[in-house]
């Protein structure tokens, strides 16, 4: 199990704090939300965040485009301090041709995927892929509620990853929290991207502990 706090989520007045104290606290990776305001309803940051956070933490920085082109985009943000860049098979129409593109650049390749986008859709990469992130709720806004039917996709994914013998994470975003973390854990999750509920947070690092909490749900 592994945690990332969102960075969309924290306060950008005191964002160095908020990053210092979440690794601090146990945070495992850092993952940052790239919206254009085309492919989602939003606009949030570009690649000197990134690169603002690589200067503060060494933790991998997990950079999910949701944006229109990626191609155009992913060498930069690579170039910011992204260790690992995830692109939405909804705006991917040579999906094979940008995952090569991320792998060239030196970094981990993750492909997402909207709650209404069945594993169909991304079943020819599995196998050359680092991570599959499953949206959780529509991407674009922080702070939304979780969507809980994405929970059997995320235990079909499980199973497809176990029955070609794959490595790739299974990430989730949207809606994570100490109540709806069992869940995800429980169908397969080993990745959880969680923003409002640490950044909004009174005490990021018992937010985090609350988190950790879900661990041995299942076991």
């Amino acid at each position: 199990m592994l945690i990332a706090p969102s960075i969309l989520a924290a306060d950008f007045t005191r964002l160095k704090n908020q990053i210092e104290e979440a690794d601090g606290a146990g945070a495992d990776w850092f993952h940052l939300d790239i919206m254009d305001g085309h492919f989602v309803p939003n606009i949030s940051f570009g690649p000197m965040l990134v690169a603002a956070t690589r200067r503060v933490t060494q933790k991998l920085l997990d950079v999910h485009l949701m944006i229109e082109n990626p191609d155009r985009y992913i060498p930069q943000f690579i170039a910011a301090g992204a260790n690992l860049v995830t692109v939405h098979a909804e705006t991917c129409p040579h999906l094979h041709r940008t995952i090569t593109l991320i792998k060239d650049e030196g970094a981990q390749c993750g492909v997402a995927i909207n709650p209404a986008t069945p594993i169909s859709a991304i079943k020819m990469v599995l196998t050359e892929i680092d991570l599959v992130l499953v949206m959780s709720v529509n991407p674009g806004f922080g702070g939304q509620k979780f969507i809980p039917e994405v929970l059997p996709k995320i235990a079909k994914l499980a199973n497809a990853r176990s029955s070609s013998q794959s490595s790739f994470h299974i990430e989730v975003d949207g809606g994570i929290d100490k109540y709806t973390a069992p869940q995800a854990l429980a169908a397969g999750t080993d990745v959880l991207v969680a923003g409002s509920s640490i950044f909004g947070a009174s005490d990021i690092s018992r937010a985090i502990a609350d988190l950790r909490g879900g661990d041995d749900v299942g076991n």
